[in-house]
C-alpha cells in the first residue's frame, strides 16, 4: 500500500484500532475538499494494531473529540514536509457540544441554545456525566 506523504497538513496517529471512522464522522471530515486518508489496522509496535488519519490541509481539529474517542492519540502538524508540532492528546476533563444528554427532562433537551456540557466523573472507566442533570453519557 502506498499513501503519499503530506506537505502541509495533519496526521492523527496512534488511534485505537477501529476508531478512525468514528473520528472521521465526529470531526465532519467528509465535508473537507482536501485529501483525507484513513489507514485502518496498521501494524504498531506499541499497540499491536492502530488506525491513522492523514489530512492534506491545515484545519482546526477538535482535540477533545480525539481524546474522548481514543485517548493517547498523537497529532502531528506538518508544514513544508516537516513535523513542526507533535501533540499527545489525553482524556479531556470536559466535553462541550460533543455529546448530547439523553435525559428527556434535562434542561438541554427543553431549552434551545444551551450547551451540552459533560464532565469526566470516572477517568478509569471513561465515564462522563451531564453537568445539569448528572445523567451518564452513553
Amino acid at each position: 500500500m502506498n499513501i503519499d506523504s503530506i506537505k502541509n497538513g495533519i496526521v492523527i496517529d496512534h488511534i485505537q484500532a477501529g476508531k478512525a471512522m468514528q473520528i472521521y464522522s465526529m470531526l465532519n471530515l467528509d465535508e473537507l475538499d482536501c485529501s483525507v486518508a484513513i489507514i485502518k489496522n496498521a501494524p504498531s509496535h506499541q499497540m499491536g494494531r492502530k488506525d491513522i488519519i492523514k489530512i492534506d490541509s491545515n484545519i482546526d481539529v477538535n482535540m477533545d473529540v480525539l481524546g474522548f474517542v481514543s485517548p493517547n492519540i498523537t497529532v502531528n502538524i506538518i508544514r513544508d514536509d516537516e513535523i513542526i508540532e507533535k501533540r499527545h492528546i489525553e482524556l479531556p476533563e470536559k466535553l462541550v457540544d460533543i455529546l448530547k444528554c439523553k435525559n428527556p427532562r434535562c434542561i438541554t433537551t427543553t431549552e434551545q441554545g444551551i450547551q451540552h456540557i459533560f464532565r469526566l466523573s470516572d477517568p478509569e472507566n471513561k465515564v462522563y456525566r451531564c453537568i445539569y442533570c448528572d445523567t451518564k453519557a452513553e
